[in-house]
């Protein structure tokens, strides 16, 4: 990165606040990503613990004297500051943007700068972000829980300071973001107040169907009360014991929630939150393609649900042999859904192991599972397979870094050592000659 740029060069909203790490390149699954660095250490910061952020000065004395790459800013739900990643689209030969960049920079008009690869830019903005997704294709939005890298590589033409700009982010994230007609005609405020409303009034759930029909308490008692309602219940609670990791118990009560929910990730996200096993990590980034742990487990737990729950109204309102979960597309067998795998021990589960879940019809609450034998390569087997190579791919990832925290240390504690050998040296060397000279 060269010379850090001081505090005159930067916008005032930014060094003013004691939301400064530092950074070095770190290389996950073979790529190369940013990972934040506590200055003036080798250990990594967090982009959701101030107690892992510093000054901008602070900072700043830290990527001369150490070996970080640049400096950069937290954003944190306290400040109303904005980033706008733009990737991609800048010739570091030429310095020109792309035509697609240039019309966003132009239209955001606040402070802009060149990012560390010469090849993107990051604009600054203060206001509100809109709800729902931030990022597509080689444009991202943060408010919180990220960090950005700092160049003070200011883009000439564009503001030095931090502007307001709401609408106009509203307008971006309209234009470029949001995936349906729906969301492009909805602002943010109208998405909370949507949101909010949803979560309160039973009319509105009264005009869904299925597991949409029902509010979050209804599924949640229903949950609790089924055959595995024990399990559910102390997940819900946030009891992890029975779990090699905090991590394994996320991923069992977020396999729950999508067979619950009909595999509705938003709704899962919602609900985890409520639960007792929600923590900060849940928002932190722990991938290279910017997934959130929260999204990523979300993820895989939907990729791993072949069934989802079927009220029973709804059978007896719509009978057929197949029912289509509306959003997932997954298919549920009569007389009810098997359940999700269980994440609980090594040992084979219920489901692995051959026994099928079934469905009271009254009740809709699961019956004591019938034993089946599956065969070895059934389908549901393969996936507690392969869900155990993720999770042990994800230990693996942080024993990695861990790994390399603690190399970093360990050279940083050589290099002080041979520091004080030389030092050493070189004063028993004076006193050998103070006591020739006599």
């Amino acid at each position: 990165m060269g010379v850090p740029p001081t505090a005159d060069t930067l916008p005032d909203a930014l060094v003013d606040r004691d939301q400064w790490v530092c950074w070095r390149s770190h290389e996950r699954d073979g790529k190369p990503t940013k990972a934040p660095i506590i200055p003036g250490t080798t250990q990594f910061a967090s982009t959701t613990d101030s107690d892992s952020w510093r000054s901008f000065a602070t900072a700043r004395e830290a990527v001369t004297t150490t070996s970080v790459a640049g400096l950069g800013f937290v954003f944190t739900a306290d400040d109303p500051l904005i980033g706008i990643d733009l990737d991609d689209c800048r010739d570091p030969a030429t310095g020109e943007p792309t035509a697609w960049a240039n019309r966003i920079i132009g239209a955001l008009d606040s402070y802009t700068e060149v990012s560390p690869s010469e090849t993107g830019y990051h604009i600054l903005v203060s206001g509100t972000l809109p709800a729902g997704r931030n990022r597509a294709g080689d444009l991202e939005l943060y408010d919180r829980s990220r960090f950005f890298t700092v160049t003070g590589d200011h883009v000439s033409g564009t503001p030095t300071t931090i502007t307001q700009r709401t609408a106009a982010v509203e307008t971006l994230h309209t234009t470029e973001i949001a995936d349906t007609a729906e969301d492009a005609a909805t602002t943010s405020e109208e998405r909370r107040t949507e949101q909010t409303a949803a979560n309160a009034s039973s009319d509105a759930d009264a005009a869904a169907t299925g597991v949409a029909a029902l509010s979050d308490e209804e599924l949640l008692s229903r949950a609790t009360s089924a055959a595995n309602g024990e399990k559910f219940t102390r997940l819900w609670n946030g009891t992890t014991s029975g779990y090699e990791s905090h991590s394994e118990a996320d991923m069992a009560l977020c396999r729950l929630l999508a067979f619950w929910t009909g595999c509705d990730a938003a709704r899962i996200d919602r609900l985890f939150r409520r639960s007792g096993l929600s923590r900060e990590k849940w928002d932190e980034v722990h991938y290279a393609d910017g997934s959130t742990y929260g999204e990523k487990t979300i993820d895989r737990a939907i990729s791993h649900t072949d069934d989802v729950y079927t009220p029973p109204e709804t059978k007896a309102a719509e009978p057929s042999t197949t029912t289509t979960a509306a959003s997932t597309g997954a298919t549920e067998q009569p007389p009810s859904p098997s359940e999700p795998v269980d994440d609980d021990t090594h040992s084979p589960t219920a489901t692995e192991s051959g026994s099928t879940a079934v469905t009271d019809p009254n009740t809709g609450a699961a019956e004591s599972p019938v034993d089946e034998p599956l065969p070895a390569g059934h389908p549901q087997r393969m996936q507690a397979r392969r869900e155990r190579i993720e999770e042990l791919t994800d230990r693996v990832e942080t024993l990695l870094a861990e790994n390399e925290r603690l190399r970093a240390e360990l050279q940083t504690e050589r290099e002080r050592r041979q520091e004080l050998e030389t030092a050493i040296e070189e004063s028993s060397a004076d006193s050998w000659w103070q006591l020739w000279r006599r």
